[in-house]
This record gives structure tokens, sequence and C-alpha cells, in this order.
């Protein structure tokens, strides 16, 4: 009966992970995989997120399924936290917002919704973009491509190709867009350039899908949802799918949502009903706990300023690493510059490392990063940044 089914290849990032954990090297350093890691190597339970887990699980009560849009609680409470309390999206109505199974599902059933009711429209994702992306919007149909995004050369943005390609592109086309922490380069448009693709976004007629997995991890929270407002108050329609994996390091917990702000609520009301048909379709309804973990957190003033002072500290940390490679290459390696470990934001670097390289980093030094030569910043501690960025001067002097 299955003797047609190939095999599968496997995810590039999790069959590293794998390796990694095969590897019996002692002094090996995993940083593949997107998870923030604490200097002691761990992840982090958060303060915030024990006391909210102990609340939720003290209240007890009975299990039943979410409705297929999630509770209504954490819905609320995404919204606020995207848009600002009171943000006139929300006092009009006009945007649908649902709980979904991590962002990624958030991402998918956005997909679905795309294909049903703009089939005719290509999605354009950044050149590179996580990996998963392309696959879920031609998993649902949509045909992808790229446009140029990341400079090799200076480690830097090609904003003035992005802006070239996208000017080009047919009303309605979907532009993959990540609100910051860029996945995989860490290179982020400024506030200025965002000004700049809003206005072409609208000239356009372009819808844009944010992906906004890292919130708090370039400059705060509030700053961080600045290209989510900013579309917002240029009136553009726009979907965004948002993520606490991270922030709360709440990962197996599959905390995520996704909205859509539309021009009018009656609108809203039509394109909620649509992107609850495709998660019926889908997972049918969310799961409970998770969920209302991150809503009280976000809704109990204490653990909102709790959560806020751990994840600047997780933030700080990770600038520190950063940091501390950008010394240590630049006393390794005369006359090249390493500014762009400085500049690159959130969990993630782009190294300038070749794939000959990353491999070499791995065969002999037993430091695992992706092939693209990006590398997890938040893997890195007090423990083996030094052994790290010895091994990486060692491959790039080579």
């Amino acid at each position: 009966m299955f003797q047609h089914i190939p095999p599968y290849a496997g995810d590039p990032i999790l069959s590293l992970n794998e390796d990694f954990q095969k590897d019996p090297r002692p002094h090996k350093i995993n940083l593949s995989i997107g998870i923030y890691f604490d200097d002691a190597g761990r992840i982090p339970v958060l303060e915030s997120v024990r006391r909210a887990q102990d609340a939720v699980i003290a209240k007890g009560g009975p299990k039943p399924y979410l409705p297929i849009e999630g509770a209504a609680n954490f819905r609320a409470a995404v919204a606020e936290l995207l848009f600002g309390a009171r943000h006139e999206v929300i006092a009009t109505r006009r945007v649908a917002t649902i709980q979904s199974v991590g962002s990624s599902a958030g991402l998918r059933v956005g997909a679905d919704f795309l294909a049903r009711h703009f089939p005719k429209s290509a999605v354009w994702v950044s050149d590179p973009s996580w990996e998963n992306h392309r696959s879920m919007f031609e998993g649902a149909g949509l045909a992808v491509h790229a446009y140029p995004y990341y400079d090799a050369a200076s480690g830097g943005l090609k904003f003035d190709a992005m802006l070239a390609t996208l000017s080009g592109l047919p009303p309605r086309s979907v532009v993959l867009l990540h609100a910051c922490c860029h996945n995989p380069t860490g290179v982020d448009l400024t506030r200025a350039q965002w000004e700049r693709l809003i206005v072409l976004l609208r000239e356009r007629e372009l819808l844009p899908y944010l992906d906004l997995a890292y919130q708090g991890f370039a400059e705060g929270i509030e700053q961080d949802a600045y290209a989510v407002r900013a579309l917002a108050a240029a009136g553009l329609s726009f979907l965004v799918a948002n993520s606490f994996s991270k922030s709360m390091s709440v990962y197996g917990e599959r905390c995520g949502a996704l909205s859509v702000v539309c021009p009018d609520a009656a609108q809203a009301e039509n394109v909620l009903g649509q992107l609850k048909f495709a998660v019926r379709r889908n997972y049918s309804s969310p799961p409970i706990h998770g969920g209302q973990i991150v809503a009280t957190v976000l809704t109990d003033p204490a653990l909102r300023a709790l959560w806020e002072r751990e994840l600047s500290a997780m933030r700080e940390r990770i600038l520190a690493m950063r940091a501390q490679v950008h010394k240590v290459l630049t006393a390794k390696i005369a006359g090249r510059n390493f500014d762009y470990f400085l500049t690159q934001r959130g969990m993630f670097s782009y190294t300038g490392l070749s794939p000959t390289q990353v491999d070499r980093l791995r065969e002999q030094y037993a430091v695992y990063l992706v092939r693209s030569g990006r590398m997890c910043v938040a893997g890195l501690n007090t423990h083996n940044v030094e052994a790290t960025a010895v091994a990486m001067a060692a491959v790039l002097g080579a």
C-alpha cells in the first residue's frame, strides 16, 4: 500500500539538532536551533510564567473544547499587546484575532485563508527567510517568490533592491515581512525604512503578512511592535502572526495567534468567520493550558511587569554575547569589520561563514551552526562564547 511513499529528507535545523544530541564530544556547542538558553545552558522557566501557571492550576475547573477561535481573554490580551490598549483598530472592532497552535499554525491558517480568498496572489518572502515560510505557503497551494533582502558584502540590508522588486509586483501580492529580529539574518529595517516601505505597500495595494516571533528581543515589547502599529496607523489591511514561545519560554505549550486588520468591523467579522472555517478543517480548536498562562501573564499587572523585566534580562544577555563575539573576532582577525554582530538584532546572526566553514566548525571544533551560517546567539553563554569565537576565527582566517 505505501511502497510508493518516499523517505522524508528531514528538516535541516531539527536534523542538525538530532546530530548534536548524538555527538559524544563533551565540549560540543549547539548554536543551531532557535531556542533561548540561559547562562547555564538551560531553557529557563520564567518566574512570571511559573506564577501564572500556579494560578491557572489553582483555579482548576473542567477542560471543555475552546471555541474555534480560542479563548476570549487570550485573544483580547494579544490584540492589546500588538496594538496597545485603546488602539483604534481594537476600539472599532476591525481586527480579527484567533488563538493558534503556536505562530506556525497561525501562519498556516493565514496561508489557507489566502489560498482560498486570494487564489491568484503570489507570496513574496525575503531572501533569505525562515526555511518553513516557503514550505507553509507552498503547502497551502500558493506560489512563493523571493525579494532581495540580505547583503552578504556588508552584513546589512539590500533595501533599495527590495523596494525596486516590490514596486513591480501586481496589486494584492502578499509580502511576508519580519516585524523585528529577522530570522535568519538578524538584519531589521530601520523605522525610516519601514515608513518608506509602508508608502510603497499602500501605493501598490500589496497585502503585508507580518511574522512577529521575537517581540521584546530587539529593543523592547512596545518598540518591537512598531511595524505592526505603523501599518495600522497608515490604514493598511494586513495579517500578523505572533508567538510567545521565545518571549515566555513556553515552546512546547504552542502559544500563538493570528490577527488580521481589516478596513471595517463588518469585514473583520467575515474574516474571523473564514479563519474559524480554516481552523475547523485543520486542528478544530486550540488547547487551553498554555493560552491561559499567557493570558494571565499579560493581564495581571504584577506578572506583566515581572515578565517585562525577565524579557529585558534575556535581551541584555544576548547583547552581551554579541559584544563578546565581536571583541574576540576583531582581536583575532585584523583588518576585517565584524560590526554586523553588533547591529544585527534578536536571537540570530548571519556569521558570514560559508557552508564549508560551517562544516569545519562542526567537525573540528564541535560547534554546530546551520549551514547557511546562521548562528543562534541565544545558545552562547559565558562558559562557551570564548571557545566559539576562537573556533570561528580559526575557520574564517584559514
